[in-house]
């Protein structure tokens, strides 16, 4: 994970040095997870998430945008509505490091040069994401780490955001990431030593949810929005 920050670093500052305009800020929220263990709540958030972005803005309608978010996620039987994981009574936590990529469009134009006007749309961003967890594994009731491991994950983000403040954008958003593994919460051991302690629905994958807030700078020269 240290490399992939740095390259997020060196993105970054790759992207600066061309004129056009740019957004540097954080993401502060909370996280939750949804799969074979605790609640299954969508958006539920129980934990602190934060992490930071960049968005390099190429028209007033969609961005490239590369983020690390960080978080720990946690189920536990005993807040379900289920019966039977109530009496299960299995309980996890697991920390997530993640690196992300992708295409946030904008439903509206959100022209930041238009110093005069206050903007306000809502976005959708989707890319692809890659994160580090551990791998669980549950026995005598009591989970325990295997490793650390690390896959890939599909970001679905929706989300409102303003330019409220001069250069500061304010944006909300909640964002669901379908993973490919099913062993955020130990049901599904990889190591082969240990299959015999696998559980719940093992046709469906695992997923977490950020939610929360952005804040972001704006700054850069005015660009040119036209076809090239």
């Amino acid at each position: 994970m240290k490399k992939i920050l740095v390259l997020f670093i060196c993105l970054i500052f790759q992207n600066i040095s061309n004129a056009q305009i740019h957004e540097i800020g954080v993401f502060l929220g909370g996280s939750n997870y949804i799969g074979d263990v605790g609640k299954t709540t969508y958006v539920n958030p129980n934990k602190l998430a934060f992490g930071i972005l960049y968005k390099w803005n190429k028209s007033p309608r969609h961005s490239y945008r590369f983020s690390y978010t960080q978080s720990t996620i946690m189920g536990n039987d005993l807040d379900s509505d289920d019966p039977a994981r109530v009496q299960r009574g299995y309980k996890f936590k697991n920390d997530i490091k993640e690196f992300s990529a992708g295409l946030e469009f904008n439903f509206f134009d959100f022209n930041l040069h238009e110093e005069l006007k206050r903007k306000l749309t809502p976005y959708v961003f989707s890319g692809i994401s890659y994160f580090a967890y551990d791998e669980l594994f549950v026995v005598n009731g009591e989970t325990k780490k295997d490793y650390t491991s690390s896959t890939f994950a599909i970001p679905m983000i929706v989300g409102i955001k303003t330019n409220y403040f001069k250069n500061i954008i304010v944006g909300f958003e909640v964002g669901a990431r379908y993973t490919f593994t099913d062993n955020l919460d130990g049901s599904l051991p990889k190591n082969k030593n240990l299959e015999i302690l696998k559980f719940g629905n093992l046709n469906s994958k695992d997923w977490y949810v950020f939610s929360g807030f952005t804040i972001t700078y704006t700054f850069g020269e005015k660009p040119c929005y036209c076809s090239n």
